[in-house]
């Protein structure tokens, strides 16, 4: 029961701060997580940070799975509510307020200022994982490639998972797991 107060203590207050989206709090759970209570490595949670962007949904599903690999069915039922309920009953407030007041100055001011601060904690999210990305410098010269193209092309993001696989691990290595996980 102590562990599952401990992810609500760590996953609500975050909810409230999630300007701009879910990314802007991942380097914030990374610090939690890895750093304040050392419920995974650092491995771990960028694993799990793939894992919650490749999956089909929303990227909160990383809230899920790091509740599931502290406190198993009930952790990630835990952590999962602690991150989506505060914020939806916030933003429910907020949304009857900002149709109350559509157009008013202080309404306009307030987006304007919001849209830096969001950019802000979305780069640092980036930077995060950035700094704990495994396998080097080529893996960090692939992952900045890769959002330089993701940025300026229509390329598909899974030819360059595939791409950077391939100059990290040799085509064998790739080839080999495919092959483990077809059979």
């Amino acid at each position: 029961m102590r562990i599952l107060l401990q992810i609500v203590a760590v996953f609500a207050p975050l909810s409230i701060v999630t300007i701009g989206g879910g990314q802007a709090i991942i380097a914030d759970i990374q610090r939690q997580v890895v750093d304040v209570h050392g419920w995974m490595t650092h491995a771990q949670f960028v694993s799990d940070f793939a894992i919650s962007r490749m999956a089909p949904g929303p990227g909160s599903l990383i809230a899920t799975l790091i509740g599931w690999q502290i406190a198993g069915f009930w952790g990630a039922l835990v952590a999962t509510l602690a991150l989506l309920a505060p914020t939806s009953v916030l933003m429910f407030a907020v949304a009857h307020t900002w149709t109350r007041y559509k157009g008013a100055r202080w309404q306009l001011a307030l987006e304007r200022g919001l849209r830096p601060i969001a950019a802000g904690m979305i780069l640092a999210a980036g930077w995060v994982l950035l700094r704990t990305l495994d396998g080097g410098w080529a893996a960090k010269v692939i992952a900045l490639a890769s959002t330089a193209l993701l940025l300026n092309t229509r390329v598909n993001p899974l030819l360059l998972l595939l791409l950077g696989a391939l100059i990290l691990f040799g085509a064998d290595s790739v080839i080999h797991i495919f092959n483990a996980r077809a059979a």
